[in-house]
């Protein structure tokens, strides 16, 4: 067998286009996230072949062996990110690199091949041109996004345990529905309501040390619905985990989970968990508010929201540890300003409510203007009214 080093890498310059002569009827109403673009990106590995020539492809279904690795040991991961249509009339990816890295450190984790971030990136970008002038045409889509989820899976037909040998990777676009998950979501209670949480249960963790919660593999989210669907019938959006026996505060859902606060020395917070512990996914929209809270909040100022003046108090961001029992002192004390999630599909959404076992934690949406802020420019980059760094644009 040849060894790994040998065999040939992701190479995005191999790539070959066939395109469809069917093209999907585009909806029109209400969108979901079941209609998928034309095409799909499809290319192979194998542990004696390496990565096969990627192709773009008219959007077919995969076939799969009953026996294939991912139905039965769970060697899956993906990712999640967007294509923006910018009030500029030009596509846009925001930070799809960083998207890529981790899905590297994803597949490594899954025992699978790693796909090069930088080819994996043109690949996909090459997707989104292909797709973008008529799934986003510049005329009528823009403010607007597809929902890009690359997946890699082990597709041996072998029910041996053992990691997998041969691996299958490829790349979809979707519709997204238009409400409030949109980053252009106007941020007011009737369009953009808050999100309501439910406390995970002691015996339900999402995560633990040693696991793959710091990985977007497959197997973390399979298991997790059973508590979500508890928290859907008891009139609750997502489930907040809770882990351990101090009830660490980790994630809402499948977003990460900010809190801003006055610490009981007076001092203004805006506190999110750690990545040190190993329970904790590293969102790309987790580290970009990070990054703007850091250098935007840093001193107290006035910003420009929603054709009004407002005054964003100077706070210390921080990534530690808290417990739900802080969470509760917090909302006793009138200390607790604002709690919100974020993700790719969840974008900034805030907080109103959390039930903690009949414990009911309310937090008003308006009280201060810096989850709104931090939306509102994370926004801005991805439809084109700020220039970024984070963002590329790509030609179609």
């Amino acid at each position: 067998m040849a060894s790994t080093s040998s065999l040939p890498a992701l190479d995005a310059s191999r790539l070959s286009i066939s395109l469809t002569e069917t093209p999907f009827p585009i909806p029109t109403g209400k969108t979901t996230t079941k209609a998928h673009t034309d095409h799909l990106l499809i290319v192979s590995w194998t542990s004696t072949q390496g990565w096969s020539a990627p192709q773009i492809v008219p959007y077919r279904p995969l076939s799969l062996p009953p026996t294939a690795s991912v139905l039965h040991y769970a060697t899956s991961c993906y990712e999640g990110t967007k294509l923006y249509r910018g009030y500029d009339g030009k596509l846009r990816v925001f930070r799809l690199l960083d998207n890529c890295r981790r899905m590297k450190d994803s597949a490594t984790r899954a025992s699978m091949p790693a796909p090069d971030p930088n080819e994996l990136s043109k690949l996909v970008k090459e997707l989104c041109r292909v797709e973008g002038p008529r799934w986003l045409p510049s005329e009528t889509s823009k403010g607007k996004f597809l929902y890009i989820r690359p997946t890699i899976i082990g597709i041996d037909a072998d029910l041996a345990l053992h990691v997998a040998k041969e691996v299958l990777l490829y790349v979809v676009l979707v519709t997204w529905p238009e409400n409030a998950n949109s980053p252009t979501a106007i941020g007011d209670k009737e369009t953009l309501p808050g999100f309501k949480l439910w406390a995970s249960p002691e015996d339900s963790v999402r995560a633990w040390p040693g696991g793959t919660g710091n990985h977007k593999v497959s197997a973390n989210y399979g298991p997790a619905l059973k508590a979500h669907s508890e928290a859907e019938k008891n009139g609750f959006d997502q489930v907040l985990w809770l882990h351990g026996t101090d009830r660490m505060v980790t994630e809402a859902g499948g977003s990460n989970f900010f809190v801003i606060w006055k610490t009981k020395d007076g001092v203004l917070e805006l506190v999110t968990a750690p990545l040190d512990s190993g329970l904790i996914l590293p969102g790309i929209t987790r580290r970009s508010i990070l990054e703007l809270a850091r250098t935007r909040f840093n001193i107290t100022s006035k910003w420009e929201l929603d054709g009004r003046t407002v005054l964003a108090t100077a706070v210390n961001v921080e990534e530690k540890d808290f417990m739900i029992v802080d969470l509760i002192e917090a909302s006793e004390d009138g200390r607790l300003l604002a709690v919100f999630v974020a993700g790719t599909a969840n974008f900034v959404r805030p907080v109103t409510e959390i039930n903690v076992h009949s414990h009911s934690i309310h937090i008003d949406y308006d009280a201060i203007p810096h989850a709104a802020l931090l939306r509102k420019w994370l926004a801005d980059m991805m439809y084109g009214i700020e220039e970024s760094q984070w963002t590329e644009v790509i030609n179609d």
